[in-house]
């Protein structure tokens, strides 16, 4: 015998529902849905996020009427940007920024920031600028970013240098990141004291280099000057006496090298903004 196949329509399945006895119904219960729990981490921050949480927390010592100096590089960029947002609500009036390069220079102006110089303003009464290595004496490396000669003259020249870094930025000794420590140089008979900075630092494993730009080509700083770099493989012992050392070579114009100067370090890692001072 053949099998039929019967279709029934809709409205034949719920006829036959009602000739089907309640108690010879067949009930079918669906299981109780399952809940999907989905777990949030928080949100990992980048290290530009670190620098300007840094930053922000930083332009908090800027009271209206200060003349500041105004740092070079990547955190202090963002230093300048806040600066000029809080100029243009006027939450902060009256401020005088001392640029410490040229990029900066054009930055500040492009924000409305009023500028001047060290000659009109030889006193400061703030500088916030960024570094390359903090140690655990808040003594500094800075100067990666071509300005060091500038930095160090204005943020001398401060009442309080407070000074924005990412926990990276942080070392048991200075030279200790086995990244550059600058040395500006005049561009007469450069590799004359390439050599003796080397031979200064040879019991540190230094490699010294000039510095070059994008096209291979000698960098050179602001004030036409070039840059040695220093590659330490063990961090500089007496970090006093490398800067003395190191300034009594003829042709030398600065290192960057920022012993003493920090009022107050900012530093932002993953667990928050932290302030340490001496």
């Amino acid at each position: 015998m053949a099998a039929t196949l019967s279709l029934l329509s809709p409205a034949s399945t719920a006829s036959l529902r009602r000739q089907i006895p309640t108690s010879s119904r067949i009930h079918l219960r669906t299981a109780p849905s399952k809940f999907s729990i989905k777990a949030f981490s928080a949100p990992v921050l980048t290290q530009d996020d670190l620098k300007k949480l840094a930053a922000d927390k930083a332009v908090e010592y800027v009271k209206s009427g200060m003349v500041l100096g105004l740092g070079t590089g990547s955190t202090a960029a963002f230093v300048v940007d806040k600066i000029g947002a809080l100029l243009k609500s006027g939450e902060l009036t009256d401020i005088v920024g001392v640029p410490t390069s040229k990029r900066t220079q054009e930055q500040a102006f492009a924000l409305g920031i009023p500028l001047s110089t060290l000659d009109a303003h030889p006193h400061l009464d703030l500088a916030i600028d960024g570094a390359d290595e903090v140690d655990p004496n808040l003594d500094l490396v800075k100067g990666r970013g071509g300005a060091l000669l500038r930095e160090k003259m204005v943020e001398a020249a401060s009442d309080k240098f407070v000074v924005v870094v990412d926990d990276s930025k942080l070392v048991a000794g200075l030279g200790g990141s086995g990244l550059a420590m600058p040395v500006e140089v005049v561009q007469f008979c450069w590799n004359y004291n390439l050599v003796r900075l080397q031979e200064l630092f040879k019991e540190e494993g230094c490699e010294a280099k000039l510095r070059l730009d994008g096209n291979g080509k000698p960098y050179v700083t602001d004030n036409s000057n070039y840059i040695v770099d220093l590659y330490f493989k063990t961090p500089i012992r007496d970090s006093g006496a490398a800067g003395k050392e190191i300034n009594a070579f003829e042709g030398v114009v600065e290192h960057g090298l920022f012993l003493d100067m920090a009022t107050a370090v900012i530093i932002a890692g993953g667990t928050g903004v932290s302030i340490k001072t001496k």
